[in-house]
């Protein structure tokens, strides 16, 4: 009868991956008690194979699941609609309680027939052992076991948590339950100071703001986020999983962040090969829509490097809402897990971002200086300019304050604060962080992500000569002309070299520097269009064309 409460509560299994040979236990080493012994993969099939009861069942409860979602999003324009028809009078809506109630009990009953369809699988109630035991006991057996089954995420017991005393050591001060720290927007003047009549005039504004940001907004934004969404894309992220698993021996963890949220990530690890790009891991921040099933990360994959990824909260199998202190707080676990539980030195974890994911990746090399590098692929400076650019123009004041208030990307500000090596990907035929079309490259927020770090680093060499000639070279929408800017100024990188190696041996390597003070305007010019070139790779493709690993390389540094 335990078995059975078990099966009816237990999570959905999607798949029984491969089993691969490096993974079986040897003859020689005895198991723990707790542990449960595996089927061979020669006698199962790789997908799970639901019986026709627990089949059907499992459909009817989707279809509930995908019709109370949709009822989620429309109950507002609902709500209205029965209020102006009268339906909310307590005559109608009790007989309507009643049918709610009925509703639930059938649901609850076809859970009761789905859980004896999974009682006469022999597959789940073998997964469903493992399940318990890991939960009692999560040794490496039993996780290695565990690890075999694609299930509900939730179900997945914690591996790394926050608040472990290995990864408060070294910590400064560490993250409290309320977050890790982020850069807040600059406080009022004293001169304009608020008093209480203008907080409660501000009232409203604000309380629209906090609408605006927690309904419409934070959707917009993050749609990966929406589950309707998610549902579509089941079928793709189960595929992708299994080929990080089963091609690459992924190994998947959850971790759980400061603020509770449940973070779902997958470790690839090269080490044990001979490829020197191995030692190095690559951590992958995806964008608004990006799932690391099918994101970003394979392209430093296929590069041959470690690679680990995470899903943002709210996405896939995270939990929580993807807002910029929740974001942060994910991402802090997740350089905590890499450094404390998988064994990387700060020095020889690389940060990667595609899109959006570029706030996290800022937050990290801001909050963790000793981070080797930061690549920022179709990456913004700021989120006003483009949340301005797809909403009405009367909403000006409202999407700047929600921004500023709720969603402040500032990516820039954070990637100022970074000391190490950093490289921009631009993509020339960008459709999402351009303002105005994707043929006008100017428009291309990256370029002020360029500027704004040249400008913090090198204010002397990106004076007026030097930035009208960084402009100029960012005009260009091929490599062809971009070669022709280059050569027309007639820029010598050995020179360029020199006098940055000289100043750095002589003043240090902490930034802003200042070199340039006692230069001429020519050499002003040459040292801007060689930064600019050194920070700034072109890629002449769309937002979402996947970046070749041809393509990724590690950040210049002197």
């Amino acid at each position: 009868m335990a078995k059975l409460l078990s099966c009816v509560l237990g999570p959905r299994l999607y798949k029984i991956y491969r089993e691969r040979d490096s993974e079986r236990t040897p003859s020689g080493v005895p198991e723990t008690p707790t542990s449960v012994t595996t089927p061979s993969s020669s006698s199962w099939d790789s997908y799970y194979q639901p019986r026709a009861l627990e089949k059907h069942a499992d459909s009817i409860l989707a279809l509930a699941s995908v019709f109370w979602s949709i009822s989620y999003y429309s109950s507002p324009f609902a709500f209205f609609y029965l209020y102006r028809k009268g339906y909310l009078s307590l005559s109608k809506v009790v007989p309507f309680s009643h049918y709610a109630g009925t509703l639930l009990l059938l649901l609850a009953g076809v859970a009761c027939l789905r859980g004896i369809g999974r009682w006469t699988n022999p597959q789940y109630r073998q997964f469903i052992t493992i399940l318990e035991a890991t939960h009692r006991n999560q040794s490496a057996e039993n996780k290695r076991q565990l690890a075999n089954y694609n299930f509900d995420f939730r179900s997945w017991p914690v591996d790394f948590h926050w608040e472990e005393p290995s990864s408060r050591k070294e910590s400064r001060g560490g993250p409290s339950r309320r977050g890790v720290a982020l850069l807040r927007p600059e406080p009022l003047h004293r001169g304009t100071a608020d008093t209480f009549l203008n907080q409660v005039k501000k009232l409203p504004c604000q309380i629209a703001s906090y609408l605006v940001a927690h309904t419409l907004g934070r959707r917009m934004l993050y749609p990966g986020s929406v589950y309707l969404l998610q549902k579509a894309l089941m079928p793709v992220l189960l595929q992708g999983q299994a080929r990080l698993v089963e091609e690459y021996n992924g190994r998947r963890a959850k971790l759980l962040a400061c603020d509770g949220s449940e973070i779902d990530t997958m470790f690839v690890d090269r080490r044990g090969t001979a490829e020197t790009e191995g030692q190095k891991l690559v951590i992958g921040c995806e964008g608004n829509a990006g799932f690391y099933e099918v994101g970003c990360i394979s392209t430093p994959l296929e590069a041959g490097y470690s690679v680990l990824g995470w899903n943002h909260p709210g996405f896939a199998g995270s939990t929580g809402v993807p807002f910029p202190q929740n974001e942060a707080n994910a991402m802090d676990v997740v350089v905590q897990f890499a450094i404390h539980r998988l064994g990387f030195q700060p020095q020889d974890i690389v940060i990667y971002a595609w899109s959006i994911g570029g706030f996290t990746a800022t937050w990290a090399a801001m909050s963790y200086p000793d981070i080797s590098a930061v690549i920022l692929d179709a990456s913004f400076d700021d989120l006003v300019p483009l949340a301005l650019k797809v909403m009405p123009d009367s909403w000006r004041g409202l999407v700047t304050r929600t921004v500023r208030q709720h969603l402040n990307l500032n990516n820039a500000e954070q990637l100022c604060r970074y000391q190490g090596p950093v490289l921009l990907i631009r993509r020339t035929k960008d459709e999402i962080i351009t303002t105005t079309v994707p043929e006008d490259i100017m428009s291309n927020r990256g370029n002020d992500l360029l500027l704004k770090l040249l400008q913090h680093r090198y204010p002397r060499v990106m004076a007026e000569e030097g930035l009208r000639v960084v402009k100029q070279w960012l005009e260009a929408a091929s490599q062809l002309e971009e070669a022709s800017i280059y050569s027309r100024w007639e820029v010598e990188e050995d020179w360029c070299l020199s006098v940055l190696r000289s100043y750095q041996a002589e003043h240090g390597p902490e930034f802003p520097w200042s070199v340039g003070e006692d230069m001429s305007a020519e050499g002003r010019r040459q040292l801007a269009l060689f930064l600019a070139r050194k920070h700034l790779h072109n890629f002449e493709a769309t937002h979402c064309t996947p970046l070749p690993a041809q393509n990724f390389q590690m950040p210049w540094h002197l």
